[in-house]
């Protein structure tokens, strides 16, 4: 869990506009209504990826891919939001991925598989063939919040919400050889909901950094293969609750 970097991605934008700030205390910097946001996000990603199961074996099992946050790696990613009253936000982030991987036939060789390593010394290897595959995934997280003004302190504002959220992951490889029993597929789906809580303090008319936290979290998992073209799916799913869950900075300006 890399804590001590998103600790210090949090800390190093806030001195980097601690002297912007101190020229703007005097302006009233707050969001009000229909103001947008646009802000870099730096956190827990939660993307779902999965690979397919070889459609070459005699025995086959699933397992639910983790959901736990403290599983996953740093992020980059973008929110936007929209304040539909100087108290009310909307908001809503995601991003979708998609690779091709072209295939390519294998190459025998000289060995003979049912003669012992010594007796095959000097033989050629066999290549197996390269799978003709693709990936593909997306995550979309939508909220709302409700805002409050902290006493004191002018341009900072509080603020707790919801969030919920979905990812979903898909597979498909398929072998050029004759031991491949066709497309092998795997597809993995995230639900997500969470209670965020949060603080935004706009250092300039145009610009705020802002730390979150969700206090509770819950996120249901089902991953699901076919590793042959003709069986059954094998299915496997995961409940997983969270508290003081996925810690995430931002840095964002506001239009």
């Amino acid at each position: 869990m890399n804590i001590k970097k998103l600790l210090i991605s949090a800390v190093l934008p806030v001195l980097f506009l601690s002297t912007a700030a101190a020229q703007n205390e005097a302006s009233d910097n707050k969001p009000k209504k229909g103001d947008v946001t646009l802000a870099a996000t730096i956190g827990y990603n939660s993307y779902a990826s999965v690979t397919a199961l070889p459609g070459n074996l005699y025995n086959y099992e699933a397992s639910a891919l983790s959901t736990d946050w403290s599983d996953k790696k740093l992020m980059v990613g973008l929110e936007g939001g929209w304040f539909v009253s100087d108290l009310w936000k909307l908001s809503l982030g995601g991003g979708l991925t998609f690779t091709n991987n072209p295939g390519y036939s294998g190459v025998p060789g000289t060995v003979d598989e049912s003669l012992s390593l010594e007796d095959n010394l000097g033989d050629i290897p066999n290549y197996r063939a390269v799978a003709d595959a693709y990936s593909f995934g997306y995550n979309v997280t939508a909220g709302i919040d409700r805002y409050f003004n902290v006493k004191g302190v002018k341009n900072m504002m509080l603020y707790t919400g919801l969030r919920l959220g979905v990812a979903y992951g898909l597979n498909e490889q398929k072998y050029d050889e004759w031991t491949s029993m066709g497309k092998s597929t795997a597809e993995t789906c995230n639900f997500r909901a969470g209670w965020t809580f949060g603080v935004d303090y706009y250092v300039l008319p145009c610009m705020f950094v802002g730390i979150s936290i969700d206090p509770v979290a819950y996120t249901y998992n089902v991953t699901s293969y076919k590793p042959q073209e003709g069986l059954a799916t094998l299915e496997a799913d995961s409940h997983n609750f969270g508290l003081l869950a996925a810690p995430t900075i931002r840095l964002g300006f506001k239009f």
